[in-house]
């Protein structure tokens, strides 16, 4: 997963269009970009439990993948819908 590129612009953070991120689908193979409105982000207690998910616009498949801290600060930075996930303990 990775942000395109054209946001912030020399230190400028300003947005100048909708964000994209690349994504992959482990399914089929096939390689596109996505929206911010095209993906979930879920945040756990654990790296086991923090994901990014989307459904692959090429087979449909519903896609799952970790997110590291970075990922996490790319997704929110960008506009993605961010799901936080309480323990029952």
């Amino acid at each position: 997963m990775s942000l395109l590129p054209g946001i912030p612009t020399q230190g400028i953070h300003a947005q100048v269009g909708p964000v994209l991120f690349k994504a992959g689908c482990p399914d089929c193979g096939a390689r596109f970009e996505l929206s911010a409105g095209s993906l979930r982000l879920a945040i756990g207690a654990s790296r086991r439990t923090t994901f990014y998910s989307f459904t692959c616009p090429e087979c449909a498949a519903a896609v799952r993948k970790p997110a590291g801290e970075r990922i996490v600060e790319l997704l929110t930075g960008g506009g993605v819908r961010t799901l936080r996930l309480h323990s029952t303990v």
